[in-house]
């Protein structure tokens, strides 16, 4: 056996630990039954420490070091010298934090995440209140594993957005903001578009039969994956052969178990597209979160809440839906899927205000991670926050502070950066394919999304994490990161709905 070979099968037994703890979640999130949740939480926790201390074994560092002299030699792009990179990356990460504390915030999320699917209906903050100041005092524990950072949630954001500080996320939040909030403003000041044909009852069975038949169309792989129903929608994936999404349905809005279909299948092509013989390694995975969210929200918004791909497929909604949309045209469907408001709920917010959702949650765990809010105070804050920045009253902590999952079933800080990240690269990713293949928007009209998705799988999803982000982007692109062509992309999309002038633009 080389090193290379005694690294790798070191590797996958932490990938199958791993790959077993995300099977208890994702049952504990649709299949469970709720008396489950702390007995789940220790399981969980169980085999997260012991995924952590295999990692983190001395025998790993010690094969490290030898594999940096054997491969020292080899071209930068290639394959062992990536998996190298990325495993001393994530192992010095790892040995940083106890393997302690790792199982006790797997197991504490677990049952904070059980207790916020009750609190959450029933619009209970109380609920989790002490859960969730647990998890602040974990989250700063960990963050202070690694000594030195100019902000303490600069260790959480690398988890997930590797080369990304709240510095950096701070700039780019402030020339996002500068260009979005007089777009806002521009288009609030119109009469809204009637959405009340997406608002009629449909019944659940006929809306997942119809997400379920456009994500085939996607290319989304029914063999090595499957949808199933939760709370709060997402992507796991237990091996290559294995990628699950999850929705959920609310029969008085089609557009919702739409539109998180969509959504969750974007996670799901990136990772099914991941080179093959990646798989049980740490590069078989997407390389960040903003990457993994640029796809998420391409396949959602840029393509599906486009005007070609409703071309296609609107007379196919209205044959599976002629109660609700056999007397309404294209143009007030369309309309109604872009309709922009402000609005309470992340999850269903336009594209044009969705960002700042995201920011006011970014500022809000750089709040509590340095100590000027406390999670007491969190409902109360959070409402005067929205409200200057949306100009709404909070209506219940239901649609403020318990509307995400995030701070719920994991650390708070380090996720929601991703978000707005994966906005912006979504139109960067989309212009740069277009101009590769010019022919694709015409192909979209057809509901034909092979060119797409072949120029993805060649640019971006093969590779998994052998880039870093930024190597990714300018790679697929051409040039680094640039909120230009999402602001581009929205200004082409929303100035015709609504009527802007030039002048409005700015």
């Amino acid at each position: 056996m080389t090193t290379l070979d005694d690294l790798k099968g070191r590797l996958l037994e932490v990938d199958d630990l791993s790959s077993a703890a995300s099977l208890l979640k994702w049952d504990q999130a649709t299949y469970m039954p709720s008396g489950g949740g702390i007995a789940r939480g220790r399981q969980v926790a169980t085999l997260t420490r012991l995924a952590h201390e295999k990692l983190t074994d001395p025998a790993v560092g010690k094969l490290l070091d030898v594999l940096d002299k054997e491969l020292a030699t080899r071209p930068d792009d290639d394959t062992d010298r990536a998996l190298l990179r990325v495993t001393r990356r994530t192992w010095e990460q790892s040995v940083r934090i106890p393997g302690a504390l790792v199982s006790e915030m797997s197991e504490h999320t677990a049952r904070t995440y059980q207790a916020w699917t009750v609190a959450r209906p029933s619009n209970d903050f109380e609920l989790t209140r002490p859960l969730l100041e647990k998890t602040l005092d974990l989250s700063r524990r960990m963050a202070n594993c690694f000594p030195g950072y100019e902000s303490i949630a600069d260790p959480l954001i690398a988890f997930s957005d590797y080369g990304v500080t709240a510095k950096s996320v701070r700039a780019l939040f402030t020339e996002l903001r500068g260009r979005l909030v007089p777009l806002v403003r521009a288009i609030t000041k119109r009469a809204p578009a009637d959405d009340a044909c997406l608002k009629k009852h449909t019944p659940e069975a006929d809306q997942l039969a119809f997400g379920l038949e456009v994500i085939k169309r996607y290319g989304y792989d029914f063999d090595r994956g499957r949808q199933d129903k939760t709370h709060h929608p997402f992507m796991t994936k237990f091996s290559q052969g294995d990628v699950r999404i999850t929705t959920r349905v609310r029969e008085d809005d089609m557009a919702d178990a739409l539109f998180s279909t969509l959504h969750e299948c974007g996670h799901a092509l990136y990772e099914q597209g991941i080179r093959a013989d990646l798989d049980g390694t740490p590069l078989s995975a997407g390389t960040s979160s903003g990457v993994h969210e640029s796809q998420s929200r391409l396949w959602e918004n840029v393509v599906g809440r486009s005007r070609g791909f409703w071309t296609h497929f609107y007379p196919e909604i209205q044959r599976a839906f002629a109660t609700q949309l056999g007397a309404v045209d294209l143009d007030t469907f369309y309309r109604a899927i872009n309709k922009v408001e402000r609005s309470h709920v992340r999850v269903d917010a336009d594209e044009v205000t969705y960002n700042l959702h995201v920011m006011l949650r970014f500022d809000l765990e750089l709040d509590m991670l340095e100590g000027r809010v406390a999670v007491k105070d969190l409902p109360r804050v959070w409402g005067e926050r929205f409200h200057a920045d949306f100009g709404l009253a909070v209506p219940s902590d239901k649609d403020g502070v318990l509307q995400d999952v995030h701070w719920y079933d994991g650390p708070i800080g380090g996720a929601f950066q991703g978000y707005t990240l994966g906005n912006v690269l979504s139109a960067q990713f989309f212009d740069a394919a277009v101009k590769a293949h010019p022919q694709i928007p015409a192909h979209i009209e057809r509901g034909d999304f092979a060119q797409l998705r072949d120029w993805l799988t060649q640019n971006i999803y093969q590779h998994g994490a052998a880039f870093t982000p930024a190597e990714l982007v300018s790679r697929a692109t051409g040039s680094p990161m640039s909120i230009e062509p999402y602001l581009d992309y929205l200004w082409k999309k929303y100035q015709p709905l609504y009527a802007l002038t030039e002048d409005e633009r700015r």
